[in-house]
């Protein structure tokens, strides 16, 4: 499918005069849309509800668009519960889901009321020092082994420093309700990115199988089942694309052979796709200001690996739009790279594109989630700002680019960091 860029170069060259290159600009009505569809998918559960994965795109404007379609928050440290807060979320619309856990992070989530989701069974001590247990509390499963579709190989559970046996999670019930808990939520995450509509019913099938064997070993009212995340998006063109719709009608049809039977026909399905909510509703604008001909031919742009870590970290692939030029022949074969003192500092390797002059403006595409929030200050680079594109077609700043002052803003503790503030 080709990728078409949500923003002109004329919206892009508008923007420019007031907000330099880099940025990254978020689409509105992308975002809106996709969330109705997401609730539309599940809407044959009662209690369905998306958390959203702070971690995906911890901006509150964007959260509290979200909020307006419905969804909740997942969250995994004390800032994104402190963010998520000041966005009016609190109680059940908010999943606290960390492992390795600080204190402070757990006395806050218990605070706000939130569901716990806890990594270990050791954490049920942990929970209690807190005070009197929730009500409800989750509990995260790792099942070991390997997670497969046919003969493919999806992932690796056993691999995975997350979640807890099926053992582990019955004894950590038992204990939980002679504690006072009277309901249990189920979370599991298998696989990352999958760009297939079967992986989510699979995914729930042996979730919902999980749940009757824990409610027949002991006992427990289990509320609710949390499937995370893991529905992918097509980050290339010729990749196939989830059609949430379908995949809705798949874990329907898996709630209604196992749990309806087993009268757990009342269990809500939760979900956080945090990177299909948002990733294809981004993108990393940037501006070309080198090129370099040796053994091969470079373009350097002003962003980097700081703006949007992927390609470096992963090798991850992410399209490239040159804009104007969308209808030339991609007949030019060029590494795109960034300023950072590595050489993974590369948004492409090798790929074709139409020929590239300085002060072209590359789209780069799917960086709606783990853009912007995977970013850092590595060789002293400063985030830059955040946009967006709304439904009337405005642009609004929702964050400002880093300043120098930003960066050496911890320094102040000390005479040169008053210096370097100045």
């Amino acid at each position: 499918m080709e990728k078409k860029p949500f923003l002109t170069e004329a919206m892009a060259q508008e923007i420019i005069q007031d907000v330099p290159t880099p940025f990254h600009v978020y689409d509105e009505k992308g975002i809106r849309e996709n969330a109705r569809r997401i609730n539309k998918a599940f809407s044959w559960n009662k209690g369905f509800k998306e958390y959203f994965a702070v971690k995906a795109l911890p901006n509150p404007v964007i959260l509290q668009i979200l909020q307006e379609e419905g969804c909740g928050v997942d969250c995994s440290s004390l800032t994104e519960l402190m963010l998520s807060e000041v966005c009016g979320f609190t109680g059940s619309d908010i999943m606290f889901s960390s492992n390795q856990t600080p204190v402070e992070d757990m006395k806050k989530a218990y605070e706000l009321g939130a569901y716990i989701n806890l990594d270990d069974a050791t954490y049920v001590d942990f929970l209690a020092s807190m005070g009197p247990v929730p009500e409800t509390v989750c509990l995260r499963y790792n099942p070991g082994g390997s997670f497969s579709l046919g003969n493919t190989i999806m992932d690796m559970p056993r691999d995975a420093k997350y979640g807890m046996t099926e053992d582990q999670m019955a004894g950590a019930i038992t204990r939980l309700m002679k504690l006072g808990t009277k309901h249990f939520g189920v979370h599991a995450f298998l696989a990352s990115n999958t760009t297939t509509n079967e992986y989510y019913p699979a995914l729930a099938g042996q979730l919902f199988r999980l749940a009757v064997r824990l409610r027949n070993a002991t006992g427990a009212h289990i509320s609710f089942i949390d499937r995370s995340g893991g529905i992918g998006v097509d980050y290339r063109p010729e990749q196939p694309r989830c059609d949430i719709g379908v995949i809705g009608e798949g874990v329907r049809m898996k709630y209604e052979e196992i749990l309806t039977p087993n009268d757990m026909g009342d269990v809500a399905i939760f979900t956080e796709l945090g990177r299909f909510m948002l990733a294809p509703y981004g993108h990393l604008i940037s501006t070309v200001i080198h090129e370099k001909h040796i053994y091969r031919e470079y373009v350097g742009l002003d962003a980097c690996a700081a703006n949007l870590m992927r390609p470096a970290m992963y090798g991850a692939y992410h399209h490239i739009t040159v804009m104007g030029k969308e209808n030339e022949p991609c007949d030019h074969k060029y590494d795109v790279t960034g300023s950072l003192c590595e050489n993974n500092d590369k948004f492409a390797i090798d790929r074709m594109l139409p020929e590239i002059e300085r002060g072209d403006y590359l789209v780069i595409h799917d960086a709606g989630a783990h853009g912007f929030s995977m970013g850092y200050n590595y060789n002293g680079k400063l985030k830059s700002a955040e946009l967006l594109l709304k439904e009337d077609g405005s642009v609004q700043m929702i964050r400002r680019a880093e300043t120098p002052k930003d960066y050496f803003a911890t320094f102040d503790c000390f005479e040169i960091g008053k210096k370097l503030g100045e």
